[in-house]
């Protein structure tokens, strides 16, 4: 385990934070989504409660190293003052002479945000100037942002090497659960795997295979192991390239004897967008011309009991294209199933991505163990990864 922010003397000291309010904007840059800056409540409010001076760091968007107005932080400082009910002060920039006036100049329980990160070209080049810049305006560092932990930026992992430092409370959080999940889960133990590509997750798959009792794959990348066993997928995605390795894939799973379900029907379309005729196929075969959009029934009635008697479950994926309302069957009843095996006591944990939106399209976001806030770092830590954001971190 990691040094967190309870292991530390927080008092009167001043505390920069990697926070991940990469959120998204409107037209008007409002923040349509605040999950982002709701997450790093705990934290700032502990943090505020120790009497520590909190100054706040993070990245919007990418604007590549320039100033770019749109991609100011200024609305997720309205959002977040918003939510605490109390000032959050907006700094100029970064590591300028006006905004280190201002991080030196606050009280305890006082809040400042600096500017975007990456208006800084440095940033991402984890410079050790601009990280030891960042740590000169403060005492202490705290890692929150999960998002980026995957990344060794001068804000996540260079700032660590120059100020003592530790996890924040949301960061430990998401430790804590992968942890559990990947060294010691509680059997029957189900991995749930979905979306586009077969190549965004043979790591995960590998990594998985030496861990998981049962592992469910839909989306589109399930055509492609589909056709990888010679079952014709019509014009459904395939990554015609990645057919030997799906092969491989599916004969290590057979000789660790890991359950494997692939679909066994599905929902059919000619148009992705959900502007043509659809239906169901009566087995495993799609016929010429139509794709494969969703699961099918008898698939989603031979994995519910997989899920439902599941006590360890990981999920990163949607099961077809659940943005089009009549091709979200499959998603939203997964969504449910694990909201359900949830209530009978396992443990859930939801990948980041669209897998997070697809819990909350289905309304069953309070009935999950862990929703994860960092979709690239959770695969990563599914495929084994050391993530160099919390590799830093001095141990406890």
């Amino acid at each position: 385990m990691k040094k967190t922010l309870k292991d530390i003397n927080l008092k009167n000291k001043r505390v920069i934070v990697r926070v991940d309010f990469n959120v998204p904007l409107d037209a008007n840059l409002n923040v349509t989504d605040d999950t982002r800056i709701r997450e790093t409540l705990p934290t700032i409010n502990y943090l505020k409660q120790e009497g520590a001076k909190i100054i706040l760091m993070a990245h919007l968007g990418r604007p590549k190293g320039k100033v770019e107005p749109k991609y100011s932080l200024k609305p997720a400082a309205a959002k977040l003052s918003q939510l605490l009910g109390q000032e959050v002060k907006m700094a100029p920039g970064c590591i300028d002479t006006e905004t280190k006036k201002l991080a030196m100049s606050l009280n305890p329980g006082e809040i400042l945000l600096l500017e975007n990160l990456r208006f800084h070209p440095e940033e991402e080049k984890n410079d050790p100037a601009f990280a030891n810049e960042l740590a000169s305006m403060a005492e202490i560092f705290v890692q929150d942002a999960f998002g980026t932990v995957h990344r060794a930026h001068s804000s996540t992992e260079g700032i660590a090497k120059y100020l003592p430092s530790c996890a924040g409370l949301l960061l430990e959080k998401e430790i804590i659960y992968f942890a559990k999940a990947l060294e010691k889960p509680e059997k029957t133990f189900v991995a749930i795997l979905g979306g586009a590509k077969v190549s965004d997750k043979i790591m995960v798959i590998e990594n998985l295979l030496n861990k998981v009792d049962a592992l469910i794959i839909g989306g589109a990348m399930a055509y492609t192991f589909l056709k990888s066993k010679g079952i014709n997928v019509g014009n459904s995605l395939v990554e015609q390239d990645k057919l030997e390795i799906a092969a491989k894939l599916l004969k290590k799973a057979d000789e660790k004897q890991i359950r494997l379900f692939l679909p066994i029907d599905h929902v059919i379309s000619t148009k992705i967008d959900g502007s043509a005729e659809s239906q169901e196929t009566k087995g495993v075969e799609i016929l010429e011309n139509w794709m494969g959009v969703d699961i099918g029934k008898m698939t989603l009635d031979r994995i519910s009991s997989v899920i439902l008697g599941a006590k360890t479950i990981i999920w990163n994926g949607p099961m077809g294209v659940f943005e089009v309302p009549k091709f979200a069957n499959g998603t939203m009843t997964v969504a449910n199933l694990v909201a359900q095996a949830t209530s009978a006591g396992a443990v859930s944990i939801i990948g980041g991505g669209d897998s997070v939106a697809a819990v909350k399209k289905a309304g069953v976001s309070d009935k999950i163990s862990h929703i994860s806030t960092g979709g690239g770092a959770s695969l990563e830590l599914l495929e084994g990864k050391i993530l160099p954001g919390i590799a830093v971190l001095p141990e406890k």
